[in-house]
């Protein structure tokens, strides 16, 4: 396999599910739809984006190499799986706190 894709082969696996978790996060509540939502629903995203390939990475060094190469991804994506989630239902939380203002 190739070294570029056995080391980002989380990313692109998950790539569709986070694709839609991100549409549901920026539709999601319809209103109120102030001026500040757009910048905040696009930098949490890319904090999310940013989370999970820092996590990613960091897991498939961190993953003990002596249970095989599988044993990495399913650790990498474990942990990088989990790092986008909190970022995004911590954006979550955040924006529902700020929109009942």
């Amino acid at each position: 396999m190739n070294a570029f894709v056995e080391h980002n082969l989380a990313a692109i696996l998950f790539l569709p599910w986070f694709a839609i978790l991100a549409v549901l996060f920026w539709i999601y509540p319809r209103q109120p739809r102030p001026s500040w939502r757009t910048w905040f629903d696009l930098g949490a995203l890319a904090a999310s984006s940013l989370a999970f390939f820092l996590s990613l990475h960091w897991a498939l060094e961190w993953a003990d190499r002596g249970f095989g190469r599988l044993w990495q991804q399913i650790v990498g994506t474990s942990v990088s799986y989990g790092a986008f989630l909190t970022a995004l239902g911590l954006a979550f939380w955040l924006r529902h706190r700020m929109l009942r203002r």
